[in-house]
């Protein structure tokens, strides 16, 4: 008998973190037989999409098929996918990430079981045949009579978390003196080649002693602007203190990195020279080692205000296996950075922009401290060795919750208006032209004397779990903060075990994928019209 799963699905996180481990748990279950289990993924718009999601899903082995979030709408209302696609007879719908009504429709008329993974809310009870939920807690808030169809299966991002590394093996992963292959993490491999720490000049440290911190500046300019030279600051400051202790930024996949490596050039960000914040220069090593053209030149950093004019290139693109854009900033994008002072220098960019991402790229601080950039998408295993993580607001924080990792969340305000991307009518007002500086200005404050929380952790759990540093930050404040939490462990764990506490159990992928397998079995209802 040859069986349909038809799954649906939106943005990058629940490509990666909920596509992803269910897709490898259904092949498990249901055998990799093409002929007898086809495994298709059609993807819904999602305002955070980067356009690389059918890429991503197209590298997962276990699909066999998939369509792009563009060509969504035709299908849904009339069910016309753009390969034409043929339909088995029996099949299952599988939710996970976008409208909950998006299966209710595309249920009914191919004539499949409907299967919801529901992390928060569970909908339209009436009209799917099952859910899986994260929680008891949604359960109760369902209607009696269709509890019996919610199974509590758990939290798809704690499979994430439990599938990674110790932070120890990290610390192994950074002393390494060339690029190859990490064993179990085959896919984040070459995190970093340096064999000895910056800072520590003709030393090298034991593994166990190195801790990796992580900062998630964001991935749009008016979080960037502030974020990434406050990031360089506290990691020269933290630095000083415990030498073993590296960096790391996660690059997000809509980001290039000469577009990141310019807010940490005081010629680019005029945030820098006014704030006296940190400053680097972007470094991009080919594989070679230390001394190779990647690096030449280093006697010259202090008189190098954070220049291009030393980057290497890797002679290897493997953007097969780790989707990576080089789009520029657009236009809407660039019009926010001009609002708020910043004047970037595209011309500069323009042969930078056309590289391939390198394998191993840094930046580079006067003082010789390093930031290793990640561009690895997703880089939840990397996260999830970090110890603490600094990061604005937004989506950063409901991933690391997920993950369990520890963090703190940074808002600064010194340039109040530079803070545009609220949702809705706020966000709108703040971005109008002419006077979105002064809408922008007002909102925020309003905003900022709510003393509402802003981490979605402390929103999932009402209260403040992770600490939340609101106002005109000072680096090496910031930095004494970061350096209590990593002098005293026993609140890192505390805080992790917090974080957990507020999300689901792991093993949801296999239980999920149970669920897909019993409603195979069940009658599959009629459907409203041709295939």
């Amino acid at each position: 008998m040859t069986n349909d799963i038809l799954i649906l699905s939106n943005g990058p996180g629940e490509v990666t973190t909920w596509v992803r481990p269910v897709v490898k748990a259904l092949r498990q279950q249901l055998g990799s037989d093409r002929a007898v289990f086809r495994i298709s993924i059609i993807l819904s718009p999602c305002p955070n999409a980067t356009g690389k999601e059918a890429q991503i899903v197209q590298s997962y082995p276990e699909v066999d098929r998939v369509q792009g979030a563009q060509h969504f709408f035709p299908f849904l209302l009339w069910g016309k996918t753009a390969g034409n696609w043929d339909w088995r007879d029996r099949g299952v719908v599988v939710f996970l990430g976008g409208d909950q009504f998006f299966p209710v429709v595309i249920g009914s008329r191919l004539g499949y079981r409907t299967v919801i993974y529901a992390e928060w809310d569970a909908r339209w009870h009436r009209w799917i045949d099952r859910f899986g939920v994260m929680k008891p807690s949604i359960i109760a808030k369902a209607p009696k009579k269709y509890r019996h169809k919610l199974t509590v299966v758990g939290d798809l991002m704690a499979d994430v978390a439990r599938g990674s590394k110790g932070a120890g093996e990290l610390g192994e992963l950074g002393e390494q003196g060339k690029l190859g292959e990490l064993g179990e993490l085959g896919e984040l491999r070459e995190l970093t080649q340096n064999p000895v720490l910056e800072g520590s000049e003709g030393s090298t440290l034991n593994t166990s002693q190195i801790e990796w911190i992580g900062l998630l500046p964001g991935s749009k300019p008016a979080k960037l602007i502030q974020g990434v030279p406050l990031g360089l600051a506290i990691a020269e400051h933290i630095h000083k203190v415990r030498p073993q202790t590296r960096f790391l930024i996660p690059v997000a996949p809509t980001l290039d990195l000469p577009t990141l490596a310019r807010f940490a050039d005081p010629q680019e960000n005029p945030l820098i020279q006014k704030l006296g914040w940190g400053r680097a220069r972007l470094v991009m090593l080919d594989g070679g080692d230390e001394g190779d053209e990647g690096d030449e030149g280093d006697e010259g950093d202090e008189g190098d205000e954070g220049g291009f004019s030393n980057i290497g290139v890797t002679k290897n693109d493997s953007s097969e296996t780790r989707p990576y854009s080089q789009n520029q900033v657009s236009l809407s994008e660039v019009s926010t950075l001009f609002r708020a002072g910043f004047e970037p220098k595209l011309s500069s960019l323009t042969k930078q922009n056309s590289l391939n991402p390198p394998l191993h790229s840094i930046l580079k601080m006067a003082s010789g401290v390093t930031v290793e950039l990640i561009t690895e998408f997703p880089a939840h295993e990397i996260l999830s060795q970090c110890c603490l993580c600094l990061t604005t607001v937004g989506a950063n924080t409901a991933e690391l919750g997920s993950l369990g990792v520890p963090m703190i969340v940074l808002l600064p305000t010194q340039q109040l208006d530079a803070m545009r991307a609220w949702d809705g009518l706020p966000g709108l007002l703040a971005r109008l032209p002419g006077v979105g500086t002064s809408f922008a200005k007002l909102i925020n404050w309003l905003i900022l004397q709510q003393k509402r929380l802003f981490a979605w952790p402390n929103i999932w759990a009402k209260a403040e779990i992770v600490p939340e540093v609101v106002g005109q930050l000072k680096p090496q404040d910031v930095a004494q903060l970061v350096l209590e939490y990593l002098e005293h462990p026993e609140k890192l764990e505390d805080m992790r075990s917090r974080l957990r506490a507020v999300r689901g159990e792991s093993g949801a992928a296999q239980k999920l994928a149970q669920l897909v397998q019993e409603e195979l079995t069940h009658p599959q209802p009629p459907m409203t019209n041709d295939k």
